[in-house]
């Protein structure tokens, strides 16, 4: 490797790979009552733009090891990008009911692409700054859908909506063409292999899945609704994005934390606990007491998810003793994960749209917190499962 391009090339391609992977989704939440009301989309409908790309990571990370074989890290992450820049262009170029929900399942395949293969990425070229690394990869997509979720509502009052959802094909260009000049910068890897994995008959494998999961599906629950819920309460398009913007900065602020002090930490399990808590004492503000308790809750629920997210992935790659393993590790519980997790926001729709109330939604995650704590209190390092892909 050139050090002396790669030494800063590698960790910005990451940051700007990272950034483009959650505006699609996140910047339509603010917009939602305003892209109902001009699209006529149901409840259910609006709900399917979050859950398909969701739907979608989960599907394709889950053949994350066929894809790093068939297309390799440099081009499959390249194409990821220009799917999302290509479904960001054309909603602002051709806005209407249907293309959002073609857009949707275009870019969730880029986006797919992208986290099926970037973990690998990082474990093969990071070394030991592999735990630091992926904090900076979590916390940079957690720093995309703040950027967005916040700056959609004003920049759909200055240019309309469409355009607000169209200019995030930008930062995917740039982006792009940042991973192009990296991978040049960095060996070439070898030649994927497609082990026979076992993973799926391991119980402890598929704990993990269910506490990813869970965890992205709080995320994924409060990026599509919480701003459409404070909308029905009487807030502006803004202030519900303003109030996004408080979960995703304290998503950031947690995430930073995580990728600074994890290295230092062998037992995650303490940390998972704590970000657990958090989130569970968001979730209660927004059931109890969504109006007095707006912020604090926001603040709470993101420190937990901005924790959660990079904890879980971490913790999943600790179960593989090589890159290939811990890719494989990590496309399974993500793959499996995001299916999981793209039900919440579905189900969410679902409610809203036949009791005209998301409530219980926060009280069901809370109940779910319960769930991953118990799920947590297992989640160490297992010698025994590393290895168990290849036999």
């Amino acid at each position: 490797m050139n050090r002396s391009r790669s030494g800063w090339m590698f960790p910005a391609a990451i940051l700007l790979v990272g950034i483009n992977l959650r505006p699609s989704i996140a910047v339509i939440g603010p917009l939602l009552d305003r892209l109902q009301q001009d699209t006529g989309l149901s409840d259910t409908a609006a709900g399917l733009l979050t859950t398909l790309p969701v739907a979608l990571m989960g599907a394709l990370l889950l053949g994350a090891g066929r894809m790093r074989h068939g297309l390799g890290e440099r081009f499959g992450i390249a194409l990821g990008l220009i799917l999302i820049a290509l479904s960001d262009a054309l909603r602002g170029l051709l806005p209407g009911a249907g293309l959002l929900l073609a857009t949707a399942v275009s870019g969730g395949i880029g986006i797919a692409m992208m986290q099926a293969l970037m973990p690998a990425v990082i474990r093969l070229h990071a070394g030991a700054r592999t735990a630091g690394l992926m904090g900076l990869y979590s916390t940079a997509i957690m720093g995309g859908a703040l950027v967005s979720g916040m700056a959609g509502p004003w920049l759909a009052q200055v240019w309309g909506w469409p355009m607000a959802l169209g200019l995030w094909a930008a930062p995917a260009v740039i982006g792009l063409v940042m991973w192009r000049a990296a991978a040049r910068a960095i060996p070439a890897a070898p030649k994927a292999t497609r082990p026979q994995s076992r993973l799926h008959r391991s119980r402890r494998a598929w704990l993990l899945l269910a506490f990813f999961g869970l965890g992205t599906g709080a995320y994924t629950l409060v990026l599509a609704w919480l701003p459409p819920f404070y909308t029905r309460l009487g807030w502006s398009e803004q202030g519900a994005g303003a109030l996004l913007g408080a979960v995703t900065f304290a998503e950031v602020i947690a995430g930073l934390a995580v990728s600074m002090w994890i290295d230092r930490a062998p037992d995650r399990r303490p940390a998972l606990l704590t970000a657990i808590a958090a989130l569970l004492a968001g979730m209660l503000c927004l059931a109890l007491a969504p109006l007095a308790m707006a912020w604090p809750g926001a603040v709470l629920a993101g420190l937990g998810i901005g924790a959660l997210f990079p904890l879980s992935l971490i913790v999943a790659m600790d179960h593989g003793q090589t890159p290939d393993e811990a890719g494989a590790m990590a496309a399974f519980v993500q793959g499996g994960g995001y299916v999981l997790a793209a039900v919440l926001p579905l189900a969410a729709g679902l409610l809203r749209q036949h009791l005209a109330d998301l409530a219980p939604v926060w009280w069901l995650m809370a109940l779910l917190c319960l769930v991953m704590g118990r799920i947590a209190v297992v989640l160490r390092p297992n010698t025994q499962l590393q290895g168990a892909l290849a036999r």
